[in-house]
């Protein structure tokens, strides 16, 4: 029904795997900066485990890592099928009650076991309003090249040293950067601020990266990590061959 290629009328491109951390705290951010400004969002799928499909797992990752990144995968089949079926309009609602059903989880609730079982999707798509049959989709194995296609043309815009989300801001043509990364939904009121801040930065030709390791651990409630002021520590959770996908203290 719609064509997945065409960025007519979109303000930003969202590009989400389903178990980036900060994947899930940028998209709350964009969206609240959305609602904020007018802005359109499509969002769009990069998939970890096929950006990683020529790694061996087992030497190149932490144990729980191949796990997640599969359940991303599994999912981002389901998100396919719908927007195939019904377009882009219902991807917004996947994103949010993916994210909702799992990092908005208590710690202890055994989330790491039911990440995109049937169950689970089935649970996300009767929260966004759409059909549960779009779950058998999990297993479909003919939506990867198109999955694959969309995480490659991300990576054209960025380079390939990156992680996600990927944000394209005045698509197909405007400004790409990964990130920003951060460790928190900020308040509404510093939304755009923020927003205007990152793009001003990436703008500048010569502008490459900002980066420290000295930040505070993603907020998120199936961490146990909640908390009013920030804690910053010399953290490592992001790591860097995982591409800041790991939920490794998430259960």
């Amino acid at each position: 029904m719609d064509d997945a290629t065409s960025s007519e009328n979109y303000d930003i491109e969202f590009f989400w795997d389903p178990v980036c951390p900060f994947a899930w705290i940028t998209s709350r951010w964009v969206q609240n900066v959305a609602d904020e400004t007018g802005y359109r969002i499509d969002w769009r799928f990069i998939s970890l485990r096929l950006l990683n499909k020529d790694k061996d797992y087992a030497t190149e990752f932490p144990p729980e890592y191949e796990q997640g990144h599969t359940a991303g995968l599994r999912f981002l089949r389901v998100a396919a099928a719908v927007r195939r079926d019904l377009g882009r309009e219902p991807m917004g609602a996947l994103v949010k009650t993916y994210g909702e059903s799992y990092w908005d989880q208590p710690k202890g609730s055994g989330m790491r076991d039911f990440l995109s079982s049937t169950g689970h999707a089935t649970q996300v798509l009767e929260a966004a309003g759409l059909p549960t049959s779009y779950a058998d989709a999990l297993d479909d194995t003919s939506f990867d090249e198109e999955l694959d296609a969309e995480t490659e043309l991300a990576l054209s815009r960025t380079g390939r040293d990156v992680g996600t989300p990927i944000i394209t801001f005045n698509p197909p043509d405007g400004l790409s950067f990964f990130g920003p990364v951060i460790s928190r939904v900020p308040p509404i009121e510093d939304s755009v601020r923020l927003w205007d801040a990152v793009v001003t930065l990436a703008s500048f030709p010569g502008f490459a990266e900002m980066k420290r390791s000295m930040r505070e651990v993603p907020q998120l409630n199936i961490l146990g990590s909640m908390q009013a002021e920030p804690a910053f520590e010399d953290w490592q959770g992001g790591h860097r061959r995982g591409h800041l996908a790991s939920d490794a203290d998430a259960s």
